[in-house]
């Protein structure tokens, strides 16, 4: 008996797959937020990057690109031509102070930073806020110009299509929000 080895008997079950990721489930090795087990803590910690890349949503990258260019547009013109975005926007004399339409420009500005950003990474979170941050946008400023176009009694061509193009890019960063979001299916 001493002339032979003795080796360790492994069990079956921890051989399994299966049973093994279920082990680490136990464990606290465990799930992340989309309820897949990691095959280390290592990968649990840095995350996986990669599983959201394969399942972007069609036209995401291209939206977000779109959001931004517009965005920096919007602001620069904002920041240095401030009278002529209103008359543009409302077809009539501008009565406000340029300064306020400055700070539009200002945070439109910083807005279009956020866009820049979640337009390379590769995170879903940061995808997400990036989307919200729009989407409130989008909405906040949507209310705040039908309340004054209704002020106003300002209801020209143009203005119902500034109100008509904020709810169609609300409606499409809340699709693409909620698209990012959602838990995708275990094959």
């Amino acid at each position: 008996m001493a002339g032979k080895s003795h080796q360790l008997m492994k069990k079956h079950s921890q051989t399994d797959l299966v049973s093994r990721l279920k082990t680490r489930k136990v464990l606290g090795v465990g799930e992340d937020d989309d309820g897949e087990v990691h095959r280390s803590k290592i990968s649990q910690m840095l995350g996986n990057e990669i599983k959201f890349a394969l399942r972007e949503p069609v036209g995401l990258r291209l939206w977000i690109l779109l959001s931004a260019v517009v965005f920096t547009a919007v602001a620069l013109m904002a920041l240095t031509f401030p009278s002529q975005l209103y008359e543009v926007v409302f077809e009539e004399e501008h009565t406000a102070t340029s300064m306020s339409i400055r700070l539009y420009g200002g945070a439109l500005l910083s807005l279009s930073l956020i866009m820049w950003n979640g337009l390379y990474t590769t995170e879903k979170v940061i995808m997400q806020w990036t989307l919200l941050s729009e989407a409130c946008y989008f909405a906040i400023q949507f209310i705040v110009t039908t309340i004054t176009l209704v002020e106003l009694d300002l209801f020209s061509n143009s203005a119902i299509l500034l109100i008509v193009s904020r709810l169609l890019f609300l409606a499409v960063t809340l699709l693409y929000y909620y698209h990012v979001g959602r838990r995708n299916r275990k094959m």
